[in-house]
């Protein structure tokens, strides 16, 4: 019985594909289906409203953790450091102030499924935006570039005071009690 050798079996065999690959991938084609289907601006919609969602799951996360009721100024910009590095992110705090965080960022979480789905950016705004909005009281997100858009890396404002320098693109977010102290 000569013949062709057996074929590998499927298990042994060299295919880039565990969990964090597929979870990119899916929302990199959801992301995509939707920009197709809906355009980036309805995209973008539907991915803030997840965004939100998650956003208030990681602050009530970390102010159980950190045993606050809100995060000051300084605790915000290293909560928003801290979990974009737990999920693979580089971002890095160029500037606080007062009036805003600008942050910096070399990797994206998403990895390259991010290329090209600029959508997938409303989730940093939507979790910085909230998570900055609850405890301070209102932010302003602008994404002033972003690797998904082809950048070498991010640079995000999150303004913590209304102002005329916040770019019309901005994205806005309140605290829920609609206080803003």
């Amino acid at each position: 019985m000569g013949g062709t050798p057996a074929a590998p079996q499927a298990a042994s065999v060299d295919v880039p594909l565990d969990r964090d690959v597929f979870l990119r991938r899916l929302l990199r084609e959801l992301a995509g289906t939707l920009q197709e289907v809906v355009g980036i601006e309805e995209a973008s919609g539907y991915i803030s409203v997840v965004g939100a969602a998650i956003g208030e799951h990681i602050d009530s996360a970390y102010r159980r953790a950190l045993a606050v009721e809100r995060l000051s100024r300084e605790q915000v910009a290293t909560v928003l450091v801290d979990l974009k590095r737990r999920i693979e992110g580089d971002f890095f705090v160029l500037e606080e102030t007062e009036d805003r965080i600008v942050l910096g960022n070399r990797a994206c979480p998403f990895g390259e499924f991010v290329h090209g789905r600029p959508s997938l950016c409303m989730m940093t705004s939507n979790v910085f935006g909230h998570i900055a909005a609850q405890n301070l009281g209102y932010a302003a997100v602008e994404l002033e570039r972003t690797i998904a858009r082809g950048d070498p890396g991010c640079r995000i404002v999150v303004h913590l005071r209304p102002s005329p320098d916040v770019a019309p693109e901005a994205r806005e977010y309140f605290r829920r009690d609609g206080r803003s102290d």
